[in-house]
């Protein structure tokens, strides 16, 4: 069975978590800090933030945008749950605008037209780690002072060209960007989540909250040689972190650079052996966008449903996923409140004829080749029928 995804994690790794495991310091602490600094480094950010996964990441940098009950958010419904769950958990309502067929990303020509008085934050995301459009969304948040966040998930490490320069995703662009450290991600804790910023103001109150409004961090009230009594001067959460996860965490992102060019590497090739195979799209990478290539992403034009072509693969040994799910299409948002402006068309389309196709770093031409012949072979049956 060849998989969907394979996260690159080694004996480093192991090695990380053992040894942090062994100093008895387990729960968030000094690897944290060191991970945050780091991963900002890479980004080029003034301030990251670990928190426990990019849901717990969305939801604080919404709280920090001043999100509240009956507040209006700009988002997409094609994206993974969370993104309009975290709207929700704020009591915020979801305006669901569509995607650009090409990038499966924010249409920002439809975000201006959803803003009314009671907008109190645009979320684009970055989907599958395909830069958005940002310097169009930058604009527009600007000029109607919503502040932008970036649900960047998908995204560490891909680029954007900014004022002629290759910046990374995270810088952030907008006023906060939030990252997943998931299984299914370029790199991965086995679950974690980073905000970066550029308000200290914020970075402080994501600080705040993720330990339960704690007014000193555990590392402070055990290192004092004189008791120290802490206070919860905010309601807060319990979002941290664990230094296990960090340790790990640091390691992957010596990994990156690695990871990165053989992703992009295995995509190229894809490009090389479909993009002359009838009957199937492949991805659209813009002129000022580096994807790192989180998910290979093919659209198709069958008789055959989604489904049933990915039962096909599944029998040659070939794991896929769904196209991208939308949100208003989901069971919860049947009683949730949310609305749009104008139709979800395209995020429906792309919801039905997507396919994500295997790809990892440690993926050989051998096994590239055998997806691509299974996907021939599944066509071509359709062809016959």
């Amino acid at each position: 069975m060849i998989p969907i995804a394979k996260p690159w994690i080694g004996e480093s790794e192991a090695e990380a978590a053992r040894r942090v495991i062994l100093s008895g310091w387990i729960t968030q602490g000094p690897e944290v800090a060191a991970f945050e600094r780091e991963f900002a480094a890479l980004v080029n950010a003034p301030h990251a933030c670990a928190v426990s996964n990019c849901t717990t990441a969305l939801h604080l940098a919404l709280l920090a945008a001043g999100v509240g009950p009956g507040d209006e958010v700009v988002t997409v419904s094609h994206s993974f749950i969370a993104t309009a769950n975290s709207i929700r958990y704020c009591q915020a309502i979801p305006v669901f605008v569509d995607i650009c067929p090409q990038t499966f990303n924010i249409d920002p020509a439809r975000v201006e037209a959803a803003i009314t008085p009671g907008t109190r934050a645009i979320v684009c995301v970055h989907q599958m780690g395909m830069p958005c459009d940002l310097a169009s969304l930058v604009a527009i948040a600007r000029k109607h002072s919503i502040p932008l966040i970036e649900d960047a998930a998908c995204a560490i490490g891909s680029e954007i060209l900014w004022d002629g320069q290759w910046e990374k995703i995270g810088k952030p662009h907008g006023d906060a960007a939030c990252f997943s450290f998931h299984p299914r991600k370029v790199i991965s804790t086995g679950d974690g989540g980073m905000i970066t910023t550029r308000h200290k103001e914020w970075d402080d109150q994501f600080r705040l909250w993720r330990q339960h409004g704690m007014s000193m961090s555990d590392t402070v009230r055990h290192s004092s040689k004189q008791v120290l009594f802490e206070t919860y001067s905010a309601l807060g959460f319990n979002y941290r972190m664990t230094d296990i996860q960090a340790a790990v965490g640091c390691e992957q992102l010596k990994r990156l650079p690695d990871i990165l060019i053989r992703r992009r590497e295995v995509a190229a090739h894809y490009k090389t052996l479909l993009v002359n195979l009838p009957g199937l799209t492949i991805p659209y990478e813009p002129a000022y966008a580096r994807s790192n290539w989180q998910s290979y992403c093919i659209r198709l034009s069958s008789r055959l449903s989604q489904q049933e072509i990915m039962q096909a693969l599944l029998n040659h040994g070939v794991s896929t996923r769904r196209g991208i799910l939308c949100a208003h299409r989901e069971p919860a948002y049947s009683i949730e409140p949310w609305r749009s402006t104008g139709g979800l068309h395209h995020s429906e389309q792309a919801q039905d004829q997507s396919l994500l196709i295997p790809l990892y770093s440690q993926m050989n031409l051998d096994e590239q080749e055998a997806v691509v012949s299974s996907l021939q072979q599944v066509l071509a049956l359709e062809c016959v029928a």
